[in-house]
Parts: structure tokens; C-alpha cells; sequence
């Protein structure tokens, strides 16, 4: 038996590069996958190199009807809906405070903070019919420390801590654990690729050679700590964070030779 037979996961961004290698590895392991994305046409191909047991589902995560239309195709696919992944996000281009307009914060919180809010209030419904589940919040290390030139993206992140932490109490009495990743610097499009609006990659930002672990995360990485955070093993844990960045947020690491 594997480890999440008969759990039905709804992934938000489920098509980008850490919201697919959640997809694959909870499908590998025995899980029912909603793909949720705007991409239609990677979202069927994903479907379709998984088969069965995966759906995709056309998911605006700003939108409260989106929420709502997705949750009810789940349930009736699948019967169940069990565990959310808030994993969907967009980065602002790097810009200074006064240089940043007020429809790039606006669409900036929509996504990352609004689109959380939504899918907790769009999935508990359907948690509680199916007995209980887990929700996990995709954050950031820029949700935990200041990141200059990303003022939308950071108090976007920062936000989803306190809501993590307040739906963990909200939902605890009703078997519903919350908890959220915050990852680092990942090889993934969004950190190697420029966002919209912008010239250069927030990874131009980053080099990991001072990190205590000297590279960039992989998004296997995410996926292992996520695949721990909802499974049975991790069932005293809510209102939980967990920083998954290579040691970023230490400080430079002791270099071999200066030791």
C-alpha cells in the first residue's frame, strides 16, 4: 500500500516546477492529484503522462468562483478532498518601494496572499465532510527576512505566516493540521528566469557559494519536506514553518580553509 492511497491533493500551480514535482511525487506514492493552473495546455499534458488518478482543473487562484468550481470538480471526480497545496505564486520585477506602482502590489497580493486566503476558505468545507486533512502554504525565506527591491512578493509572504498560524487554531479541533515551507533559492523557472517587467532572475541575486549546503535547492527538496508534512508521521504538527534553504538565512558559512 502506498503512502497516500485514497487521499485526493489539490495543488495550486500545479504545472510550474515545484508544483509539478509535488504532482508526480504524490501521484508516485498513491494519491488522486488536481492539477489546479491557468496553463490548460501544460495541465493536460501533465494529465496525460500521469493517466489515471490525475485531473487538471482551470484554477485563477484570485478568483473566488475559480476556488469554488475547482473544489466542486474534485469532489466530484474523486469523492474527497483531503489535503490542499497552496503552492501558486507570481514574483513582482524587481523594482524600489517609490518605484513600485500600485497595480503591480495589487496583483502581486491577489496571487500570492488573496489566493491562499481563498483556498482555505474554498477547501475547509470539503475537509470537514471528508473527517479531516492537512493544508500546506507554499511561502518564502523572503517571508522571514527583509529582500530589498520585493516589497510585494515579501509582505505577501510575510502575511501567509500569520494566516498559516491563525487557521491552524481556527481548524486543529476539526483534524485539520495547517502548516507552512518556506523555501529558498530554487532551480526552478521562477527563480531562474526574469519575471515579467524585469531583465534578470532573482537568482542573479543569489549565488550559494556561502550557504552552509553550497548550491541551489531542487525542487525535490520541497517535495520531500511536503510529502513529511502531510503524511500520518507528522500528525502532532500545526501551525507549524519550515525554512528549507541550504542554511541562506545563517549567515556565510565557515569556509573549509579558514577552519
Amino acid at each position: 500500500m502506498s503512502r497516500f492511497d485514497k487521499q485526493t491533493v489539490l495543488v495550486t500551480g500545479g504545472t510550474g516546477g515545484q508544483g509539478a514535482s509535488h504532482v508526480r511525487a504524490l501521484h508516485a506514492e498513491g494519491a488522486n492529484v488536481v492539477i489546479g493552473d491557468i496553463d490548460a495546455e501544460r495541465g493536460a499534458d501533465l494529465v496525460a503522462e500521469l493517466g489515471e488518478g490525475a485531473r487538471f482543473v482551470r484554477l485563477d487562484v484570485s478568483q473566488e468562483e475559480s476556488w469554488a468550481a475547482a473544489v466542486a470538480e474534485t469532489e466530484r471526480v474523486f469523492g474527497a478532498l483531503t489535503i490542499l497545496v497552496n503552492n501558486a505564486g507570481v514574483q513582482n520585477p524587481p523594482a524600489l518601494i517609490e518605484s513600485t506602482d500600485r497595480a503591480t502590489w495589487a496583483r502581486i497580493l491577489d496571487i500570492n496572499l488573496t489566493g491562499t486566503f481563498l483556498g482555505i476558505k474554498a477547501a475547509v468545507p470539503a475537509l470537514r465532510r471528508a473527517g479531516g486533512g492537512s493544508i500546506v502554504n507554499i511561502a518564502s525565506t523572503m517571508g522571514v527576512g527583509g529582500t530589498a527591491f520585493y516589497a510585494p512578493y515579501v509582505a505577501g509572504k510575510w502575511a501567509v505566516r500569520g494566516l498559516t498560524r491563525t487557521a491552524a487554531l481556527e481548524l486543529g479541533r476539526d483534524n485539520i493540521r495547517v502548516n507552512a515551507i518556506h523555501p529558498g533559492v530554487v532551480a526552478t523557472p521562477f527563480i531562474t528566469e526574469p519575471a515579467a517587467g524585469s531583465d534578470a532572475p532573482i537568482a542573479d541575486f543569489y549565488s550559494p557559494e556561502p550557504f552552509a549546503v553550497p548550491r541551489l535547492g531542487q525542487p525535490a527538496d520541497i517535495t520531500a519536506l511536503l510529502l513529511f508534512l502531510i503524511s500520518p508521521q507528522a500528525a502532532f504538527i500545526t501551525g507549524a514553518e519550515y525554512v528549507i534553504d541550504g542554511g541562506l538565512l545563517l549567515g556565510p558559512a565557515l569556509q573549509r580553509e579558514a577552519a
